[in-house]
């Protein structure tokens, strides 16, 4: 496909968070751009802040005019739409090109040199680190991230054609549209079962992604992967050493193949996150870019919107929100939380995220769950999902063994976050508990 002969790129979902990044892209490039999503939101005034028409109801009579030539208009969406959605429906009928996300990313990137990061977790965090060593080494390249980077206040950094960096997801298989030059995969943890099935299935997946890469593959120490490896303490190719912390920094060196680097710095909480940072360095270093020069950039690393984002952070009191929605993601932010204020008693507000990953994961969504002193939970946030019967919020709470524990409605919920007395208070999940995230900072009435 030719994209120079598209005038027009219209998108159904297009406030999901790669959606709005390849929308941006496409209006940064000249084309007119418009689309569908079910609510508004940050991410939807930002593209219209920037001249994207776009709507919140699913009706054909909303779709602009100009969008309803099929000779010139390429259709995006997402496959967390239903297949009974009107929009996809007049555009598939009337012999439009429809492409997944996935399909178009890779049409985007296959003539480029593709930095592909890939896992079940830590690949947002990666990819923006990688796509922001890059852009302070002024290299020009154009990456495309699956959340909101604070450095760049966007979720894609903008830059040349000839090299892309991008979230390889393996939601949908989405990840085997890719042409990955160089890519590394960080974790193949039991994840969207509703997709594959099973863990294997996944591993399968991802063994069938590394197979497409062309140059080189770097894997997470101990996965079942032939590449290069990156880790911490633990004789890889790419070896974080002499970990430690100082004044809320991360500090350690750095052995590689080919040289050595001492008191490198991050400013992120938690152990993955230099997993993390140690995953876009071997990447980086194998662009060609030195350790002194990867050094420097991750010192102005800020981080990534709702990854550990402090929202309040004051001696008595702090405020956190963070995506995790899976064990192992609760799991990091726990580990974080406790090695920053051992001491301080720990209120968790979580939203679980789906009714298949809920009734797969519950045990292990209860174990990390009830490493929080304190635990409030909201309603189970469906997605793309309809409802399971038995599978409720009210079911992992019995479950879960600290007795400090309820449920709450979302408008019951300032009040319940009032009650408590925990210093520190920690959002988490995929939904939209975001969008709750400024209310109970500002009924908490405390300056950042």
């Amino acid at each position: 496909m030719n994209l120079e002969n598209i005038h027009n790129v219209y998108f159904i979902g297009i406030g999901g968070i790669g959606m709005s990044a390849i929308a941006n892209y496409f209006k940064s490039n000249g084309k007119h751009v418009a689309g569908y999503d079910k609510v508004s939101t940050e991410i939807t005034k930002s593209l219209q802040n920037i001249g994207v028409d776009t709507h919140f109801e699913d009706s054909v009579n909303l779709i602009p005019s100009a969008f309803k030539n099929n000779q010139n208009t390429l259709v995006v969406y997402t496959p967390a739409v239903p297949k009974n959605h009107a929009e996809l429906n007049y555009f598939l009928e009337n012999n439009f090109k429809v492409l997944k996300r996935s399909e178009i990313l890779g049409e985007i990137t296959k003539d480029s040199f593709c930095l592909a990061v890939a896992g079940t977790h830590g690949k947002t965090t990666t990819s923006t680190i990688l796509g922001h060593i890059l852009k302070e080494t002024n290299v020009n390249a154009t990456s495309f991230l699956g959340g909101i980077s604070e450095n760049y206040n966007s979720n894609l950094i903008l830059g040349g054609s000839e090299i892309s960096v991008v979230e390889a997801d393996e939601f949908d298989r989405s990840f085997l549209k890719l042409s990955p030059n160089i890519a590394c995969i960080t974790s193949m943890d039991a994840d969207h079962l509703d997709i594959y099935g099973s863990h294997s299935e996944l591993e399968k997946s991802f063994k069938d992604f590394a197979a497409k890469v062309s140059d080189i593959l770097i894997v997470r120490k101990g996965l079942p992967l032939n590449g290069l490896t990156y880790g911490i303490n633990e004789d890889a190719d790419y070896e974080a050493k002499n970990l430690r912390i100082e004044e809320g920094t991360y500090i350690f060196d750095v052995q590689t193949p080919s040289g050595f680097i001492e008191n490198i710095k991050i400013n992120l909480p938690g152990k993955h996150n230099v997993l993390n940072a140690m995953a876009a360095l071997a990447m980086a270093n194998n662009v060609g870019i030195s350790l002194q020069v990867i050094a420097k950039a991750l010192l102005t690393f800020k981080g990534i919107r709702r990854r550990f984002s402090y929202k309040i952070k004051t001696e008595n009191l702090v405020l956190i929100d963070d995506y995790a929605h899976h064990p192992t993601e609760i799991n990091a932010v726990v580990d974080s939380v406790r090695e920053m204020y051992p001491s301080k008693k720990v209120l968790g507000i979580f939203q679980p995220h789906l009714y298949s990953r809920t009734r797969d994961f519950i045990d292990d969504f209860a174990s990390s769950l009830s490493r929080f002193d304190e635990l409030i939970l909201l309603d189970i946030y469906p997605a793309r999902e309809l409802p399971i019967e038995g599978v409720t919020s009210n079911w992992l709470l019995g479950k879960i063994s600290i007795e400090n524990k309820c449920i709450s409605t979302k408008e019951k919920l300032v009040e319940n976050v009032l009650n408590s007395k925990a210093q520190i208070i920690v959002m988490i999940g995929a939904g939209d508990i975001g969008e709750l995230v400024d209310i109970i900072k500002n009924n908490l009435k405390v300056e950042n």
